[in-house]
């Protein structure tokens, strides 16, 4: 059985660190054995069909690729297609069709074991607002998370490793997900 998955590397080709080529990329995961290979920019994004149900299983073998081929190992969030559209349409936050670069989806790697939502409240400034769901955290960033004292913590707080993609990059993300499960 042939399915979809969305795979994100957290980290990498970010302000000249942890440089990683497209095609280096997507080589290493046809290396992995996976097919129907789809890139989406230079910021580890890519969509992908594999004959199992493991999401979890893949990141491991595309972590250990990288760090075997590149000798960094960045944190990598692989998810299921079914995973990633309930994400989608669980989004809270519809002003974001209009807005797409105020909304950032964080996905998680594992489910928090802490959950510190007080201290996300000292750090919210006023127009941000945030929803959990599942395994994923809508941030609502009106003035952008360049400067948000809440973004630059997140991952402490939760003290799980996350990666965030704006609703641009998701829903670019999406339709490339659809594109590879249809072959």
């Amino acid at each position: 059985m042939t399915n979809t998955f969305i795979v994100l590397l957290r980290g990498v080709n970010v302000g000249g660190a942890n440089s990683f080529s497209t095609k280096a990329f997507v080589d290493l995961l046809e290396a992995t054995g996976l097919r129907n290979i789809k890139t989406y920019i230079q910021s580890g994004n890519a969509v992908f069909q594999a004959d199992t149900k493991d999401a979890a299983g893949l990141a491991k073998k595309i972590k250990a690729g990288i760090q075997r081929q590149h000798a960094f190992a960045p944190d990598v969030i692989v998810l299921a297609q079914n995973e990633f559209e309930r994400a989608i349409a669980s989004n809270p936050y519809p002003a974001a069709d209009s807005n797409p670069k105020a909304l950032h989806v964080i996905f998680l790697s594992s489910k928090p074991r802490k959950m510190a939502l007080a201290a996300f409240e000292k750090y919210r400034a006023q127009g941000e607002e945030f929803s959990f769901k599942r395994r994923v955290l809508y941030f609502w960033a009106p003035d952008g998370i360049g400067r948000s004292k809440l973004f630059a913590r997140i991952e402490k707080l939760l003290g799980v490793a996350v990666t965030a993609r704006n609703w641009r990059t998701v829903g670019k993300l999406l339709a490339l997900s659809r594109e590879v499960a249809t072959r």
